[in-house]
C-alpha cells in the first residue's frame, strides 16, 4: 500500500505543513511566496458527449506516466461536486487504471471543502436577509438582491423560490449548485488569505434605495465568512492508484464559471514539482480558454497545451460519420491555437477503436503541424501513457507564446463580440434586460467568462461538429466583483440542474460504500 506520508517526503513537504485525514488524505499548509519551478501541462478537450473524453483520466495517466520515467510530477484537479457524482455523470476521480484514491471518500464529502463553500455562501444569504428584518438601515432595495443562496446538489425545485423574512417581509430568492458560486470561483482564484478576505468584502450583494451598489463589507460579515473557509483554503492531497502525488482543490463549473482547480494548489504545485499536469472542464471553448483567460492573466501560463479526443466523441459529432465530426477536433486547434503556439493532440484510445480511424486522426492532425499521439492509460494506467508522456516532455521545452482575445481596457460590448465570433457567431442579439448590465457594468475592467451549454461549440446543445455563421443571444450579464469577472449568459443555461429520471443516486448500493 502507498503511504502519503512518505510520499511527501519526496516532494520536500515538512511534517508541520501537512494535516492528515486518515492515512490517504491531507490538507497542506501553503506559502503564496513560493519560486516556482515547474513547467505546467494544461489538459483540454473537445465538445463533451454522453460517451465521455476522459481529460481526468488522460491528465492522471500522463502524471503516472512522467513520474515512472523518473520525473517529478504533480497532478492538480478539481474536486468533484454532489450534484453530477448523484446525478447522470457519476464520480469524477478519473477511470480504469488511472484514478485518484480512495475514490468513493473523494466524490462524496472529502475534507469538507464543498459544505465550507456552501455554508459560508449561504452565512452572507442569512445576513443579508438578517439586515433586512433588524431594519434595514442600509436601506437595502430588496428587489435588487442578486447574491443568490447555494446548494451542493441538483435540486430544480430550489431554482426560484419565496421566503419569509418576517410576516410582512418576503422576497423571491433563487439557488445555485456551490460549484456555481461566486464564493467558489473566488476560492479558486485567491493567491492568499488576504486576497480572498479582500475579494469577499468586494461581492456585489444589492443597492440601496438610492440606486448606489452595496458590497459584503457593507454587511460587515467578510471575517465570519473567511472564518468558515479557513481550512477550505489549503489544497488537498491524496494519491493516484498508482502512488503518485495528486491535488485536488476547488470545483467551479466551466460552462457557467472558469472551470479551474484553485490557484494556490496550481502554485503549490509549481514550487514542488518539475511537472505540473492541470485539466480544464468541459472542452476548450469553455474551461481550455477560461484557464489562459483568466488564470493566464494571473500568471499562471500553460508551458503546453493538450487537446484529448475520442474516436467515438468525433463519430457523435458528424451523425457517427468520423471524416464529418474531425471538424469539431479542427475547431478546437485553431481555438487553442489562437490563444498560444504550443499546442498538441492526444487520442484517448478504446479497444473498439479501428487502426484506419486512429490513422485518420493523425494523419488530419500532423497534416496541421500538431504534434498527435495515443493513450491507453484507462486499461493500462501509466504504462499506457508512456508514449504521450515523451511526447509532451519534448513539448514543454519548446515556447510558447500566449496571446489574448482582447484587452481588459476594451469596452464591454467590444470583449463580447470578440469572443462570440471567435467561436462562430455572426449575429450578436442582447436581451433588454442584459442590454441595461452592458451599460451598468461598462465600467468594470474584468474578463468576461462565458456561460454557455458545454454540449456544442455554439449557444445550442443541437448545433454539433463545428457551427459558423449563427446568431446568438446573450440573455443576462452578471457581476462577479469579488471573483473578479462578468459572466455572459447564453441561451439557455442552468446554474442549478435537475436530477434526470435515471440519476445516479437510484442505483447506488450501501455495500459498494461501507469502506468508507
Amino acid at each position: 500500500m502507498f503511504m502519503l506520508r512518505e510520499v511527501f517526503k519526496r516532494y520536500g513537504f515538512k511534517e508541520e505543513e501537512i494535516s492528515f485525514y486518515g492515512k490517504d488524505k491531507a490538507k497542506i499548509s501553503f506559502d503564496p511566496n513560493v519560486d516556482r519551478k515547474g513547467k505546467l501541462i494544461l489538459v483540454t478537450s473537445i465538445n463533451p458527449t454522453p460517451y465521455g473524453e476522459g481529460k481526468t483520466t488522460m491528465s492522471i495517466g500522463l502524471h503516472d506516466a512522467m513520474c515512472a520515467l523518473g520525473k517529478k510530477s504533480i497532478v492538480v484537479l478539481r474536486e468533484p461536486s454532489l450534484g453530477p457524482v448523484f446525478g447522470r455523470k457519476g464520480g469524477a476521480c478519473g477511470g480504469g487504471e488511472s484514478i485518484v484514491v480512495p475514490e468513493n471518500d473523494i466524490n462524496l464529502h472529502f475534507t469538507g471543502d464543498m459544505h465550507a463553500i456552501t455554508c459560508a455562501n449561504n452565512l452572507i444569504s442569512a445576513a443579508i436577509d438578517n439586515h433586512l428584518f433588524q431594519g434595514n438601515d442600509l436601506a437595502i432595495a430588496i428587489d435588487t438582491i442578486v447574491f443568490p443562496r447555494c446548494i451542493d446538489l441538483n435540486d430544480r425545485a430550489l431554482r426560484d423560490i419565496e421566503i419569509t423574512i418576517s410576516k410582512e417581509l418576503k422576497r423571491k430568492e433563487h439557488f445555485v449548485i456551490t460549484a456555481a458560486s461566486e464564493l467558489m470561483a473566488i476560492l479558486c482564484l485567491s493567491k492568499d488569505e488576504e486576497d480572498l478576505y479582500h475579494r469577499i468584502q468586494n461581492i456585489y450583494i444589492a443597492k440601496n434605495k438610492e440606486g448606489k451598489k452595496l458590497f459584503v463589507k457593507d454587511l460587515h460579515c467578510a471575517d465570519a465568512v473567511c472564518i468558515l473557509l479557513k481550512e477550505a483554503l489549503k489544497p488537498n492531497a491524496v494519491l493516484t492508484k498508482e502512488g503518485n502525488l495528486a491535488f485536488l482543490h476547488g470545483g467551479p463549473f466551466a460552462n457557467i464559471a472558469h472551470g479551474c482547480s484553485s490557484y494556490i494548489s496550481i502554485n503549490l504545485a509549481l514550487s514542488k514539482a518539475d511537472y505540473v499536469v492541470t485539466e480544464a472542464g468541459f472542452g476548450s471553448d469553455l474551461g481550455g480558454f477560461k484557464f489562459i483567460d483568466m488564470l493566464g492573466r494571473a500568471s499562471l501560463l500553460p508551458d503546453v497545451v493538450v487537446v484529448n479526443v475520442t474516436i467515438r466523441s468525433l463519430k457523435y459529432n458528424g451523425g457517427n460519420d468520423l471524416k464529418q465530426g474531425i471538424c469539431n477536433l479542427d475547431f478546437h486547434i485553431k481555438n487553442m491555437q489562437t490563444l498560444c503556439s504550443n499546442v498538441q493532440v492526444v487520442l484517448n484510445q478504446f479497444d473498439d477503436d479501428l487502426e484506419e480511424e486512429i490513422s485518420f486522426v493523425k494523419e488530419y492532425v500532423e497534416k496541421q503541424s500538431i504534434p498527435f499521439t495515443t493513450s491507453s492509460s484507462f486499461k493500462e494506467g501509466g504504462k499506457g501513457a508512456i508514449e504521450f508522456a515523451q511526447k509532451v516532455l519534448e513539448g514543454v521545452e519548446k515556447p510558447n507564446e500566449i496571446h489574448y482575445l482582447y484587452d481588459l481596457e476594451e469596452d464591454l460590448s467590444s470583449k463580447i463580440e470578440k469572443v462570440l465570433k471567435h467561436l462562430g457567431a455572426s449575429e450578436i442579439h442582447y436581451s433588454k434586460e442584459s442590454l441595461q448590465k452592458l451599460e451598468e457594468y461598462s465600467r468594470f475592467l474584468y474578463p468576461i467568462c462565458i456561460a454557455k451549454t458545454p454540449m456544442s461549440i455554439s449557444d445550442d446543445e443541437k448545433k454539433l461538429g463545428y457551427p459558423k455563421d449563427y446568431a446568438v443571444t446573450v440573455k443576462d450579464i452578471k457581476l462577479c466583483n469579488g471573483a473578479g469577472f462578468l459572466v455572459v449568459y447564453l441561451g439557455n443555461i442552468l446554474t442549478l440542474p435537475g436530477l434526470s429520471k435515471d440519476a445516479r443516486l437510484y442505483s447506488m448500493k450501501i455495500e459498494d460504500y461501507k469502506k468508507i
